[in-house]
Order: structure tokens, then sequence, then C-alpha cells
């Protein structure tokens, strides 16, 4: 009998939580995580509030925000794909409540093809920038999508302190590898620890964050405190979190998911509704909190600002 053991990335269906089927088993996970994850939430909230009081005052309100309806703070902070805490939706909030807290004081290496390297805590790390708030949508490669308010500061504007050189084709990132904090970690689900890249237009576009918040508030655990990437126009995998290592090399970098399913998933991997994954369609998506699909939007609907990256480039064959 041939027992059929699963290639490194390749979840079983039963991981892969549909948000349906995710809003049943919320009515008992629910309270477990919101229990969990209260004492690391403002008052207002842990008394039922919708959403919390932001503790970041005086943010700037960025010209690049969307005007559509924000997802509600519970689904941004319960429905989370973060596969150090474990593969099902549930469980980075019930897994990561005391996460970064040991981890601290948190410290991201910035290193490579660059003037200007080095080790940075994080209050030193983004203490020269000033804050914003940026309504982006998220569009995650199984079909679903959120709208979060972020906070954060272009990426463009960390790479020019670095001062990278001509040789600096790319930007690596590399997520903490910590399976006494992230028990993920111990199962051999990707090759850890997990790495993303960017060609370094991409990473200079002004639309590309590095978020340290959203909804007016630090990130908590399971949406990748203390520190991670927001790229908008791109499925969410490409948006590291709970970074450690910022480094500029003149190879494309070959990340976590790029190793664990070349086929399944590009470099680039652009929002594209012409372009589906092999086990299921991307021309239509599901935003949390609505019952209909609506049709997927190249580019997540931001071609304006970055469509001009990719001229003349075959988005099938690049993907």
């Amino acid at each position: 009998m041939l027992i059929k053991k699963p290639r490194l990335g390749e979840l079983p269906a039963s991981e892969i939580t549909e948000y349906g089927v995710y809003l049943n088993r919320r009515q008992f996970l629910n309270s477990a995580a919101i229990a969990a994850t209260a004492s690391m939430l403002p008052l207002s909230f842990a008394r039922g509030d919708s959403t919390p009081e932001p503790t970041y005052k005086e943010l700037v309100k960025s010209a690049y925000s969307t005007e559509e309806s924000l997802t509600t703070f519970e689904s941004v902070t319960t429905y989370n794909n973060f596969y150090e805490f474990g593969t099902d939706k549930a469980s980075p909030a019930l897994m990561a409540t005391e996460f970064p807290d040991k981890a601290k004081p948190w410290r991201v290496t910035i290193d490579g093809e660059c003037d200007k390297p080095g080790e940075y805590d994080y209050d030193d790390l983004i203490k020269p920038f000033s804050l914003e708030e940026r309504i982006y949508r998220l569009r995650c490669v199984e079909g679903w999508s959120m709208v979060i308010p972020w906070v954060g500061f272009p990426l463009a504007d960390l790479i020019k302190k670095a001062q990278p050189n001509s040789r600096a084709k790319f930007v690596e990132f590399t997520t903490l590898n910590d399976p006494e904090q992230m028990p993920g970690l111990n199962r051999n689900v990707l090759d850890w620890p997990y790495v993303e890249g960017l060609r370094i237009d991409e990473a200079m576009n002004p639309l590309t964050l590095i978020s340290v918040g959203l909804y007016g508030n630090e990130l908590l655990g399971q949406n990748g405190a203390p520190i991670r990437l927001v790229v908008p126009w791109k499925y969410g995998f490409k948006s590291i979190k709970s970074i450690v290592r910022i480094r500029f090399v003149e190879n494309m970098p070959r990340s976590a998911w790029m190793k664990a399913g070349p086929n399944e998933y590009g470099f680039y991997s652009n929002v594209n509704p012409d372009v589906d994954h092999p086990r299921w369609s991307q021309g239509r998506e599901r935003r949390i909190g609505e019952f209909l699909k609506r049709k997927t939007e190249m580019f997540n609907g931001y071609g304006e600002q970055v469509a001009q990256m990719y001229t003349g480039m075959d988005l099938r064959k690049y993907f």
C-alpha cells in the first residue's frame, strides 16, 4: 500500500480554513482568543467595544488610502496566516499572546550591498520616521481579502538611510526563527526561517510600507509584531511578518514559498485574476465580512501606481 507523504509546503485541505467554516469554529474559539489577548489590548476593547482606542496619536492620513469599508478589528486580529504559530487561521491569535514580549529588545539587522549597514533596536530603527495611517486592501492567495488601517512609514525611507550600492538589485527580508516562542517552527511545513524578497524598484515604490501597527495601535503578535512589511498589490504572503533582517542582494532571493512550491508561488506574486493557483481560481475573492464574492482586480486595484514597473513583462510567466 502506498502512503502519500505531503511535500514541503503542501497542506491538507483540512488545514486551509475557509471563512465560512472558520465562522462556525469561531463560536467556540473566539471567546478563548479574545480572553487570551485581552491583557494585550486597550481597556476599551476588553470591555467589548468594536475597536480599541488608538495609542498612536496625530497620525498622518495617507493619500494612498482606500475609502472602502474597513474589516472589523476582531476579524483582522483573529483570522490570520502566520505559520510560525500554526497553519490554522485561528491558531496565531491563540498562540502569539505573549509574542514578541519575550523577544525584546527586538533588533533588526540591515546589511548586504549597502554603504550603511547596522544592527538596530526597534525603537532606534523607527525613530527617524514619521508614522502615518494607510488604509490598504490585502489580498490572500486562498481567495479572501481584508481592508486594514495600517500604521507605518514607506520602506523607501529606510532604504535611503541604508544607502544601497549599485549591486543591490533585490531586498531580502527574514522573519524571526525562534521555535521556543513560535511553536509552528517545530513542524516541517516550510524551510525555516521564513524569507521573502522584492525587486529594488518594488521596495522603493511609495506604496510599500513598513508597518508597526494597525487600527492606531501597535501590532499584535498574530499580525506580525513588532515590525512587518505590507505590499498591497501582491498576495498577502509577500507581506512578511516579524522582520529581523533586511538584506540588499544582487541576485533574486528564493523565498520560503518559492522553495515549497515553485510551480504555485512565484517570486513576483502580483495579484492577477488571469493567473490561477493550480488548486483554486484567483478570479474572484471574498472580502472578510461579506457573503458574496467579488471580481479580483489586477494588482489588487493598485495598477495606476505599480503597473509601469512590469511593462513588457509576461506576467503569466513571471507570476
